[in-house]
């Protein structure tokens, strides 16, 4: 994988269970039990000449050197994989949630 391909963590793939997604606050729940995993309400990351910072529901996965952001956004997790290993916690994230996973 050289391209980061963005997924979608959901219970609401087909838009036709709003009442299945997921909350933040279960979102916290589950993640304060991953002792590598941190909550923050922005997530900043440089290019070449600038800084740039989301606001939002950040949970960051430090492994290794990395940081790798899963952003909650309107029932759902977002993340951009672009190595094996994030994938493989993607799916243990996803089954956590009893969710699907979806490019995109």
């Amino acid at each position: 994988m050289n391209m980061n391909t963005r997924y979608r963590i959901t219970r609401n793939a087909d838009g036709n269970q709003p009442d299945q997604m997921m909350s933040v606050d279960e979102c916290k729940s589950y993640f304060e039990t991953q002792p590598d995993f941190e909550y923050t309400k922005e997530y900043s990351f440089k290019s070449a000449e600038t800084t740039m910072t989301i606001q939002g529901d950040f949970f960051l996965w430090h492994v290794g050197e990395a940081t790798i952001p899963f952003r909650y956004y309107e029932g759902d997790l977002y993340v951009a994989v672009s190595h094996e290993i994030i994938f493989q916690k993607m799916l243990e994230i996803a089954d956590q949630f009893n969710a699907q996973y979806v490019e995109g």
